[in-house]
């Protein structure tokens, strides 16, 4: 495939993640809850946990935003549910540094799904803050302060 055809998979991959978002809803039963906002562009996240056994065992997230942050979100929520609080927190520091242009193995980042598809953003600093928005929630709301 060539390299416009991979950049065209990538722009609809994101689009479809974000009018058809996974896991855009609320949770009647969530553990953890904790909104985030964007001030530089007026993204706002709710994300909520439903934790259980060092599980999340479910996961939604309400709000509103640009493209890149409901799709973030939305691969977010496909990336960590299932997952154990420690897997979601590497996940985390794992999409932190692709964006941020820090090497990973394909390894690490195939773990992270369609979100791995994001790491054109860090040629576009101003959309960073965008697509972390979400990953920073899940580590706020899993304990941990998110210093980049």
């Amino acid at each position: 495939m060539s390299l416009m055809g991979l950049n065209n998979l990538y722009r609809e991959v994101i689009l479809d993640h974000s009018q058809n978002p996974h896991h855009k809803h609320s949770l009647a039963n969530a553990t953890q809850k904790i909104t985030l906002k964007n001030p530089t562009c007026g993204d706002v996240i709710n994300l909520e946990l439903e934790l259980q056994d060092d599980t999340i065992k479910d996961i939604g997230f309400t709000g509103e935003g640009c493209t890149i942050s409901q799709s973030s979100a939305s691969m977010m929520t496909d990336a960590v549910i299932g997952k154990s609080v420690a897997d979601s927190l590497n996940l985390a520091h794992i999409f932190s540094d692709m964006v941020m242009g820090k090497k990973h193995s394909e390894a690490d980042l195939q773990k992270l799904g369609d979100a791995a598809i994001l790491s054109s953003v860090m040629k576009f600093p101003a959309r960073i803050k965008c697509s972390t928005l979400c990953w920073w929630a899940l580590r706020k709301s899993l304990g941990e302060e998110a210093d980049d």
